[in-house]
């Protein structure tokens, strides 16, 4: 039992624990960097697309989440992740940030962060629609 305990310490100290401002800002730095050209014009126009160009949608997913506006931070990050014009590195920081995000917000949530709660459930109705 020892050992079991001293495992589960030493693995979930190995793991990389992500702060979501830091990747938040990280993937706000790769949408300002290297910005594909947009299409002219979108031949598939999707619902979820976001109609601003990605930099900006970054901006305002992290004022949100930093606002504490978790729905409107997932919402915007969803959007982000299903756009259609981005570079390799602005999709991986894109999902590393969200990843990050839903960590924090699961975390807040097991505190019973009303916000956090149901910023996730709004998080798994977007997966459903999907």
């Amino acid at each position: 039992m020892v050992w079991s305990a001293a495992l589960a310490i030493i693995l979930t100290g190995c793991g990389k624990k992500t702060d979501a401002n830091s990747e938040l800002e990280r993937a706000v730095s790769a949408m300002n960097q290297s910005a594909p050209a947009q299409p002219a014009q979108p031949s598939t126009a999707t619902a979820t697309a976001p109609a601003r160009p990605p930099a900006q949608e970054m901006n305002q997913a992290m004022a949100a989440y930093k606002g504490g506006n978790f729905e409107d931070a997932i919402t915007r990050l969803q959007n982000l992740r299903a756009a259609p014009v981005m570079t390799p590195a602005q999709r991986i920081a894109v999902n590393d940030a969200t990843a990050a995000v839903m960590s924090e917000l699961y975390t807040l949530a097991e505190k019973g962060d009303a916000r956090a709660i149901q910023a996730i459930k709004h998080y798994q109705q977007m997966q459903t629609r999907r």
